[in-house]
């Protein structure tokens, strides 16, 4: 029963600060380097990927409480930036030897979201 309140609870707490560090590095960024290359998202995109290489390392060695990963990985990470998951995902599907799948993910992802914002524009378009 614990799990039921005490996880979406944890990943909560972690999401409203990441959301905001999001928000205000974007801004911070914009206003120091302009806005003509999106220099905050790159940086939130790294220092994510970043983040979780270290928390997942972590983890696999000392087995952190699962409510206080779950704030920090799917929490704080997923609403900082949900690139450090796809970072870190296909670091386990290489680590795994699952190059053919990993390359196809890897590749495949940025691929089809582009297409998919694409085709999300066109029916906004079109309604």
């Amino acid at each position: 029963m614990k799990c039921v309140i005490y996880i979406p609870l944890a990943i909560s707490l972690g999401a409203i600060p990441g959301a905001l560090s999001r928000y205000y590095l974007t801004i911070l960024f914009g206003r120091w380097f302009g806005t003509t290359f999106p220099y905050g998202t790159l940086f939130i995109n790294l220092t994510g990927s970043f983040i979780m290489g270290i928390v997942a390392t972590i983890n696999s060695r000392l087995a952190i409480d699962f409510g206080l990963y779950s704030l920090i990985t799917v929490g704080f990470l997923g609403s900082y930036t949900t690139f450090s998951t796809f970072a870190l995902d296909t670091s386990n599907l290489l680590r795994t030897r699952n190059y053919r799948t990993a390359l196809v993910y890897w590749s495949g992802t940025p691929i089809l979201g582009f297409v998919s914002i694409e085709l999300g524009i066109f029916l906004a378009k079109i309604m």
